[in-house]
């Protein structure tokens, strides 16, 4: 995968995959929340299992019922935030 690329892939709310995988923040059978290079995606569900894991390739693979996926701003992003207001 080239560096900077991110896809995420889900089919029948039962398995997906996501590309761009920079970090795994959390995981456990209800959520899964992971660092790619368009932010930090938050997959909420049950039973989610990670099925396969490669950051240095930047891939994850995971199966489960899927009830919400979402995306929020990387750790970086935040922390850029937050020195820009304190010495902004």
């Amino acid at each position: 995968m080239e560096s900077g690329q991110h896809r995420i892939s889900w089919e029948q709310r039962q398995s997906g995959t996501i590309t761009g995988v920079k970090d795994v923040i959390t995981f456990d059978e209800n959520q899964v929340q992971v660092e790619t290079v368009m932010g930090i995606v938050t997959v909420t569900g049950k039973d989610l299992q990670v099925k396969r894991l490669s950051v240095e390739q930047g891939e994850m693979e995971l199966s489960g019922t899927l009830h919400q996926l979402t995306y929020s701003e990387s750790r970086q992003q935040k922390g850029k935030r937050l020195l820009g207001r304190l010495f902004g």
